[in-house]
């Protein structure tokens, strides 16, 4: 999305697509900071390891499954190379932030705030910032013990509204048990939420002609790597599995925007299975491993399998695994 300007002091608007990024110097210095923070969160949902396996923020699997005439020796599928896409929109955030820094002396500020001592939120935050220190962003931590109290986190999230120094604010979900997540949520400027996360920005994204000011990073890098992969989605038939506020939803009202024809399905969808059958493209983001199968799915079909699935495995130090193919 790329938004007209406007005064940095009444809205700061965020291009949630790298590709849009050299128009940061056209914006307010908050503008341009939260654009190349949108960007950056955007950049964990293409992250892959050595062994071909996505183990980002947001995504475990993206497979591509198209006709054998395309691919070599009559294989079935191909993967989407989601470490190739994150290293070139890595490259484009780090020199955007060089030219933010050099034209207004601005270095964009990140504040990831973590509460309790679950593992795979410890992993995600992490990762944020490593990857933000690779581009040139500044990166607060606020890590706060699982016995904190709602009030001592609200106030914290306060001082960082306030905190010229910090451009976006990012609450790491979930929060333990105890914690309201929307009075935590609904406490961080709409202007630092760069995890488009509030009612503003979600309200926003679901209203026609409006341009929220950041969009959830978990559907924003699925429609990156959807463009960069070549794949057109206008006049697709897709199928989201799964409704929560920080995947399903915005999913597939990105994919409506993008001119696809959307089902969703959830817990009381009647025969998964055949709405899978006659869709275009899969968007997977139920938590749970293995639950999209090989034989619902059409010669063609792009499917993308949302979120890291532990399965427990005694064989490993670890005492889990995360599952490399499963039914898909």
């Amino acid at each position: 999305r790329t938004p007209p300007c406007e005064p940095p002091a009444i809205v700061a608007r965020v291009v949630a697509k790298p590709s849009a990024l050299a128009a940061v110097p056209t914006f307010g210095t908050t503008a341009g900071c939260q654009t190349i923070l949108a960007a950056l969160a955007m950049m964990h949902c293409t992250r892959t390891s050595r062994r071909r396996r996505v183990r980002g923020l947001c995504m475990s699997r993206i497979r591509l499954s198209v006709g054998s005439d395309n691919l070599p020796d009559g294989n079935l599928g191909g993967l989407i190379d989601g470490k190739a896409i994150a290293a070139d929109v890595r490259q484009e955030v780090a020199e955007q932030v060089k030219q933010l820094s050099a034209e207004r002396g601005v270095t964009p500020g990140l504040a990831v705030v973590l509460v309790g001592d679950r593992p795979d939120s410890a992993v995600y935050v992490r990762n944020k910032t490593v990857a933000a220190k690779e581009v040139g962003i500044s990166i607060l931590d606020c890590s706060f013990p699982a016995t904190v109290s709602e009030a001592e986190l609200l106030k914290c999230i306060e001082e960082l509204n306030g905190n010229s120094a910090i451009h976006g604010i990012l609450v790491q979900l979930p929060l333990p048990v105890g914690f309201d997540e929307r009075t935590v949520l609904a406490a961080i400027d709409v202007r630092k939420d760069v995890d488009g996360l509030s009612t503003l920005n979600l309200g926003s994204l679901a209203k026609p002609g409006d341009s929220p000011l950041a969009v959830p990073c978990t559907p924003a890098g699925c429609m990156e790597l959807l463009r960069r992969s070549g794949v057109d989605v206008a006049g697709k038939e897709c199928v989201v599995l799964g409704r929560s506020g920080i995947v399903g939803m915005p999913m597939a009202l990105l994919l409506l925007e993008a001119n696809a024809t959307v089902t969703m399905c959830h817990s009381r969808t009647q025969d998964i299975a055949s709405v899978c059958k006659r869709a275009d493209i899969v968007v997977a983001a139920v938590g749970k491993p293995r639950f999209v199968k090989g034989d619902w799915l059409k010669l063609g079909c792009v499917v993308l399998d949302v979120g890291i699935n532990r399965v427990a495995d005694t064989t490993r130090k670890s005492g889990y695994r995360l599952p490399r193919g499963g039914g898909l």
